[in-house]
């Protein structure tokens, strides 16, 4: 956004762990078009200097395999550029329904924009658009209270709004996921009911999430609960989150006596009945990391280090967890 508005100069820095993110794939993309984009610091990583400029240029091309938040990030802007959009997408795409969410939410302001291959085109809009528009809520979000379920004692609910069963959130496969550990969905309106049933008796599972890798920790941390194994893959984009968040998954997970191991893009969990009791989490300047072992604490007493790390996405996460009242299953 900064980097189209012309004759304007800022500076976009961020915490120790963001400035550690590498932004050099969106950078040169953007200066390819005709940005003006420097490295104030460390080459590759923010903090970034951004003299706007007027883009004329439309035709770009992008790794694909490395994270969709870059590819988002330049469809947001391709309508208000004078001639579009062309964006070329090179290997294997990454998160392809965050994409077809970004589009069609364009599409639902009246951008016109085409996906065909590997090649997306956004056509330029001339004409500021009005109206009213309902934003769904965050399915990412939303998974902690499934684990949170999925942790309790059968008959458990909750309820959750504004969802869609048909949502193009890639985490919305949350509610078929979810089913394994006797989860039941329901959607009454636009709100989501969800119900602890039996749980099955299978004792592993598996699941490629490279569409919804956010959700890896709070399955992970649900399975374990469980005392089931899991083999999560389609992780790669983990390594370079708020933190490498399979080395911390495998680290926490372990001190509360899970046997797990990681690769670069996999997680692979044992089934374990034995929780260590009073173990302190630590966070990484994580918000996904506090969330996802915060249900744990329905199976076992534990401490979450730096809690409020939770207001990157969702800073009232504790005050509505405080909300739940908890009847325990038994362990």
């Amino acid at each position: 956004y900064f980097a189209t508005q012309a004759e304007k100069e800022v500076l976009i820095t961020g915490s120790s762990r963001m400035q550690e993110r590498p932004i050099s794939v969106l950078v040169e993309a953007l200066n390819s078009l005709g940005a003006d984009i420097q490295y104030s610091n460390r080459d590759g990583y923010p903090p970034l200097k951004i003299k706007g400029q007027a883009i004329e240029k439309e035709k770009v091309k992008l790794p694909a395999n490395i994270s969709s938040q870059y590819i988002s990030a330049l469809l947001l802007i391709a309508p208000s550029l004078p001639n579009g959009l062309v964006l070329e997408l090179i290997g294997k795409i990454t998160s392809v329904p965050y994409i077809i969410m970004t589009l069609s939410l364009l599409k639902d302001l009246g951008v016109k924009c085409d996906f065909q291959g590997q090649t997306i085109r956004v056509a330029p809009m001339k004409q500021a658009v009005t109206g009213n528009f309902v934003v769904e809520s965050d399915w990412s979000s939303a998974s902690y209270y499934y684990s949170i379920i999925a942790l309790s004692a059968p008959g458990s609910e909750v309820s959750l709004s504004s969802y869609k069963a048909n949502s193009l959130q890639g985490d919305s496969v949350l509610q078929h996921i979810y089913r394994d550990f006797g989860v039941d969905t329901r959607f009454e309106g636009n709100k989501m009911v969800l119900k602890k049933i039996a749980l099955t008796k299978k004792q592993h599972f598996e699941y490629d999430l490279s569409k919804s890798p956010d959700l890896a920790q709070t399955i992970a941390v649900s399975c374990f609960g469980l005392g089931k194994g899991c083999v999560l893959t389609g992780l790669h984009t983990l390594k370079i989150k708020e933190t490498d968040r399979l080395l911390a998954l495998e680290t926490e997970l372990t001190k509360l006596g899970a046997k797990v191991s990681v690769t670069e893009e996999a997680l692979f969990l044992s089934p374990n009945g034995l929780i260590n009791k009073d173990v302190t989490i630590d966070t990484y300047d994580d918000h996904r990391m506090a969330m996802a072992f915060a249900p744990l604490a329905l199976c076992s007493p534990l401490t979450i280090n730096d809690a409020m790390v939770v207001t990157k996405s969702y800073p009232d996460f504790w005050n509505d967890l405080g909300l739940l009242q908890f009847e325990l299953r038994e362990i």
